[in-house]
């Protein structure tokens, strides 16, 4: 990402500048930064957010939302113990809830089938909705977590979570990349040094005392 440029408070007005001649100088020292306000300054906080605090994608809400995804990459690969935790801290109710969310997904699936998605559902020979999944779907437990996370990654960039608070990480610079932080940082006060080396021309100064002979 690019380094926000700094923006200098050049604007003294005539009047102040002859009452307090200090203030022009003031001004042009105390440079005021941009404040981030693009999206590419969001999508980096919300990424530097997941990368904090990755218990984002074990939350219940995320699999009430995606149900289809979380059965197929992450409960088929789940063991009966692993099984069993997670119906305890769901409670009856919560198990409900998602056994009946992902019963309507599947169905809505069937009937309305979409080629980008990474399912296809038939009904089976009892009445059942089955998944056929496609020859790239992942095969064991671990490979299930990665696709889940990349997927659940990419819907909380774009800003899919209805659930989140988007601004309290979009408007909070400590979310701000360390090292891109340190390279904007960097970048600024070359510049400045850059500035004060040449005559505002691309000259070298040469710099001289009362005498006229240059100082070393």
């Amino acid at each position: 990402m690019a380094p926000l440029r700094p923006v200098l408070q050049h604007s003294v007005s005539t009047t102040e500048a002859t009452e307090n001649p200090e203030a022009t100088r003031t001004e042009s020292r105390q440079p005021q930064l941009e404040p981030p306000r693009t999206y590419l300054t969001a999508k980096n906080r919300r990424k530097r957010y997941l990368e904090l605090h990755e218990e984002y994608f074990d939350d219940y809400s995320l699999e009430l939302a995606e149900p289809i995804l979380y059965d197929r990459l992450i409960r088929q690969f789940q063991s009966t113990a692993e099984r069993a935790a997670e119906g305890y801290r769901k409670g009856l109710a919560g198990m409900f809830a998602t056994d009946f969310v992902l019963a309507y997904e599947k169905r809505d699936a069937m009937a309305n089938p979409d080629q980008n998605q990474l399912f296809t559902f038939t009904r089976g020979e009892h009445g059942g909705v089955t998944a056929d999944d496609k020859d790239y779907m992942p095969k064991n437990k671990d490979e299930g977590r990665a696709w889940w996370v990349d997927e659940m990654t990419q819907r909380f960039l774009r800003g899919d979570d209805k659930d989140f608070e988007y601004n309290q990480v979009d408007s909070n610079e400590k979310y701000d990349d360390p090292e891109e932080e340190r390279d904007r940082v960097d970048a600024y006060f070359d510049s400045m040094e850059s500035d004060f080396d040449t005559d505002g021309e691309g000259k070298e100064k040469v710099l001289t005392g009362e005498t006229g002979i240059q100082d070393y």
